[in-house]
């Protein structure tokens, strides 16, 4: 249950730096580099998240459910 709960959590974490990046770009207008910071700290963890699923179903902390 709490490999469930932090995939939830780093989902979420991966949405909100997607919607900081589009606020940046918006207020920002191209004159800073925090649009491109949020896009790979979302690009970091989204790499992370999937190494881990990978690692997670191969060791069968992850298992099917139906």
């Amino acid at each position: 249950m709490l490999i469930k709960i932090a995939i939830v959590l780093t989902l979420i974490i991966i949405v909100a730096s997607l919607f900081s990046a589009l606020f940046f770009l918006a207020k920002d207008k191209g004159t800073s580099d925090r649009t491109v910071k949020a896009l790979t700290f979302r690009i970091v963890l989204s790499i992370t998240l999937f190494i881990l699923l990978v690692i997670g179903g191969y060791f069968g902390l992850i298992g099917h459910s139906l």
